[in-house]
């Protein structure tokens, strides 16, 4: 969702510290889904995912934590006017992100299908690209919950800024251009199938949520009009 900064910003309360746990507890679970599926700690591309991510994830929290503690704060929380049908998009994404994982680490193990080393370098410059349009996105945008709400008590507003310029849901573009670069770094065609069912859910869960913002929140069916596209700039 499209936002500005408010003033003045909050410290970290304990819906950041959960949110700050959960992701550090996701990176584990990932970690421990790859190596239990592979049957092996030898497997340098599951290292080289895991560090790009960490690497990732830490350069996003320390600015964030230092700069918007408060989108921190509201990652973490179901907050009010937290839309029911996204918490259930949320749990089927988690469902197949893990089963990506596990299909991944299964096709390292009985090597069901292979991939050549550019197919990996590319998935790692992939998945470094979509974690940069992370950062970007949330260094423009104080309002991304992880649940789609109108945010009233935080005084929610749309604006066009950063990477809003070119499309209106730059972050679910940079979590598909991760979905499929994932499968690709760790060398494993099979796991673009749930990729794939990933990418399907997103889009729909786009669809959705532009149409509850042109619904709700202020001056978003203003911004519909400067920006044309969702997800794809000229494309839609």
């Amino acid at each position: 969702m499209s936002a500005v900064k408010v003033n003045p910003t909050p410290k970290l309360d304990r819906d950041g510290i959960n949110r700050i746990i959960q992701v550090l507890g996701f990176l584990l679970v990932t970690g421990g889904i790859l190596f239990a599926c592979a049957g092996r700690l030898a497997w340098i591309e599951a290292w080289v995912f895991l560090s790009i991510y960490l690497a990732g994830v830490l350069l996003n929290g320390l600015w964030t934590l230092r700069h918007d503690p408060g989108l921190i704060n509201e990652r973490g929380r179901i907050g009010p006017n937290a839309k029911s049908w996204d918490k259930i998009i949320g749990l089927i994404y988690t469902v197949l992100l893990l089963g990506t994982m596990i299909v991944s680490g299964l096709d390292a193990r009985f090597g069901w299908s292979t991939a050549p080393l550019w197919v990996k370098i590319i998935g790692g410059i992939g998945v470094a690209l979509s974690l940069g349009m992370t950062f970007w996105v949330m260094t423009a945008n104080t309002f991304l919950s992880s649940i789609v709400r109108i945010q009233d008590d935080r005084g929610h507003q749309t604006v066009t800024q950063g990477p809003y310029q070119f499309v209106r849901h730059p972050m679910y573009a940079g979590l598909l251009f991760m979905f499929w670069s994932i499968p690709l770094l760790l060398g494993s065609w099979s796991a673009l199938i749930p990729s794939a069912l990933n990418t399907i859910l997103f889009v729909v869960r786009t669809a959705l949520e532009d149409r509850t913002l042109q619904a709700e929140l202020p001056g978003y069916k203003e911004y519909v009009q400067q920006v044309r596209c969702r997800l794809i700039p000229g494309i839609w």
